[in-house]
């Protein structure tokens, strides 16, 4: 069943510096914390008795305080080699930002203590992003921001070759190597997660992972969803952000009902990842399956800072995570109004 729908917004500018220098200040902070939920007091008086009673606490909902923790996980069983240097083991420097203790309104707060899942969860899902080529996660700030407010665990590992400020300058023939750098920083979430102490114990739900990415890093995220030689079956979701198939890989969806569902965002404009390059792999895509195309809009300006269509892109993916995360109720009302803005935007759903 294909169904068209067509979004509002607004929104600031983030910068490269301020996130980035957040990189090279934190990366080594080994600092853990945790913090509970404190209990509320309230009084009952009657006419004849005065009685005080402790409820239990209300369980914590988005939105939530973001906080920010910078970690570093090194894979010896795959090598980079750098300009003018010998090869030596994967590092993999992860921005994780993660719903934390305070007002909703507090964001980036670093090593802020965590907030634990409501409802009996085991945890929050988690959401591995990439980022594109020539750049840092620093330009999509807003975007994962608005991910972990809403209940998601974030890590965005921040590609050895192709980052912005890769020795010697960016690098796209690593490219190849990404997919297996999204499912290490999988595997090393899960498994701090899992452990009994520590800072990140309990706090994701292993069951429930998703991988989004734009540009380059929408490649690689497709990759890690759906292409064998590189598939992850523990990822639940894809959102891909004008982004494409690998260049010069073969690629093939699973059968319908091995593949997780599909959201895919394109802007009209972009001419560096033009509509072409979606329609490539949504086309032949099995269902379920979306598709927000943004008229007129560019390559990355959507994700950054280019309004009403970043706060279009952060509305409609976070209500595609809360519908196949979290099977949130109205997730896909919600979707379609937020995706649909008549002569901005516009989502194609079949599912």
């Amino acid at each position: 069943m294909l169904i068209a729908l067509t979004a509002v917004g607004c929104g600031g500018r983030s910068t490269i510096g301020a996130s980035h220098t957040a990189v090279s200040t934190a990366a080594s902070i080994t600092t853990s914390a945790s913090g509970t939920v404190p209990s509320t007091t309230s009084s009952t008086t009657s006419s004849t008795t005065s009685t005080s009673t402790t409820s239990a606490p209300l369980p914590p909902r988005p939105p939530f305080a973001v906080g920010e923790r910078i970690v570093t996980f090194v894979d010896t069983s795959r090598l980079v080699r750098y300009p003018g240097h010998a090869p030596e083991p994967r590092r993999l420097v992860t921005l994780v930002r993660y719903p934390a203790h305070g007002p909703p309104g507090r964001t980036d707060a670093l090593n802020a203590p965590p907030e634990r899942a409501a409802g009996g969860r085991a945890g929050f899902p988690l959401i591995v992003f990439g980022h594109g080529f020539a750049v840092t996660p620093a330009p999509y700030a807003a975007l994962l921001q608005a991910w972990a407010r809403a209940g998601y665990v974030v890590a965005a590992p921040i590609f050895p070759l192709e980052n912005a400020d890769a020795p010697g300058g960016p690098n796209e023939s690593d490219l190849v190597n990404q997919p297996r750098d999204m499912s290490v920083v999988i595997t090393r979430m899960l498994a701090a997660s899992a452990a009994r102490t520590g800072f990140f114990a309990g706090l994701i739900d292993r069951h429930e992972i998703a991988v989004t990415g734009q540009s380059d890093g929408g490649e690689t995220a497709l990759a890690v969803a759906y292409d064998l030689p590189f598939l992850d079956p523990r990822v639940k979701a894809a959102a891909i952000l004008s982004g494409a198939k690998l260049p010069g890989v073969g690629f093939s969806f699973p059968p319908a009902g091995d593949s997780p569902p599909l959201l895919a965002t394109q802007g009209t404009a972009d001419t560096i990842n033009p509509s072409v390059f979606t329609h490539a792999f949504f086309d032949v895509a099995p269902p379920p399956k979306y598709l927000l195309t943004m008229f007129g809009a560019p390559h990355l300006p959507p994700y950054t800072d280019l309004e009403p269509q970043l706060r279009i892109v952060e509305r409609v993916t976070t209500a595609f995570f809360d519908l196949y995360l979290k099977r949130a109720r109205g997730a896909l009302a919600r979707m379609t109004r937020a995706g649909d803005v008549p002569g901005v935007s516009q989502v194609l759903i079949d599912r």
